[in-house]
């Protein structure tokens, strides 16, 4: 795989905190959190790179679907690194939420995202699985939020885990804090995740699922993605509404793609990776 300084025009300055790379023969783009010495807890400087990431990814013609991973086995995401100051504005109506960096929807990027969880996800780390579209984790992962047991309020994480497993099981979660932790098993029967993998097969299994989307009419996967997002924030006749468009600009396109797939491989870019 040859490296994105060649194409820097499209990557720009190396990242610090993620990996990101792509691999054209699949269409797929590889985000890896990359602290694992940190728990691959998120900073300014990750956030910033996270949305610096999401954007090449959607201007990135080659790629179709993303995989979202964290390198190391301890953990996937402790959240926010409370040993470093994230710099909020000294005025409270001024503070920015850290889940529009790290959300690939707040991004406007309707690539499908699969999200592959090992070892211990807790508070912060549930936006990324609350953004991603397909979670996938290995046996050893496990789930909890920590905010209530340090005395803090948990408010922001809970409102999109609600949308991904109800009601009651986000209350569960967010009230027991550091009490009780969601085995991988758990998190498959509540719908928090949607298969379980062991543990030195959950990246290339991630990958293949991606690969598979990937393989699709971009059109078709990314505007399903988009339609159905977006319709969580309607009511169910608006968003009927609203869908029945995207599938009028959405399926013309869809079948352009396909009929031109064929040229796409005589002319795939060069792999890149940073």
């Amino acid at each position: 795989m040859s490296s994105a300084a060649h194409r820097g025009d499209i990557t720009g300055p190396a990242f610090e905190t993620i990996r990101l790379e792509v691999e054209p023969d699949d269409r797929v783009a590889t985000i890896t959190l990359n602290r694992p010495e940190r728990l691959n807890a998120f900073d300014r400087t990750m956030c910033e790179e996270m949305i610096r990431a999401w954007h090449l990814v959607k201007s990135e013609d080659s790629v179709n679907a993303v995989v979202l991973r964290a390198a190391g086995s301890r953990a996937f995401s402790a959240g926010l690194d409370i040993k470093k100051s994230y710099g909020q504005p000294d005025s409270v109506w001024h503070h920015e939420d850290p889940g529009e960096a790290l959300s690939p929807k707040w991004q406007k990027m309707w690539k499908p995202v699969v999200c592959a969880v090992q070892g211990m996800c807790t508070a912060g780390g549930f936006y990324f699985v609350n953004e991603a579209d397909v979670v996938i984790c290995s046996s050893d992962a496990t789930f909890f939020d920590s905010h209530v047991s340090t005395g803090l309020v948990s408010a922001l994480e809970p409102i999109g885990l609600r949308r991904r497993i109800g009601l009651g099981e986000t209350l569960r979660i967010a009230l027991m804090g550091n009490d009780e932790r969601v085995c991988a098993e758990t998190a498959l029967r509540i719908g928090l995740v949607s298969e379980i993998v062991a543990p030195g097969q959950l990246w290339q299994r991630a990958h293949r699922i991606a690969a598979a989307i990937a393989a699709k009419p971009a059109a078709a996967t990314q505007g399903t993605v988009k339609a159905i997002w977006e319709s969580l924030d309607k009511p169910y006749r608006a968003a009927l509404d609203q869908g029945l468009i995207y599938t009028r600009l959405g399926n013309p396109v869809g079948k352009a793609e396909l009929a031109a797939d064929a040229d796409y491989h005589h002319a795939r870019p060069e792999p890149w990776i940073r």
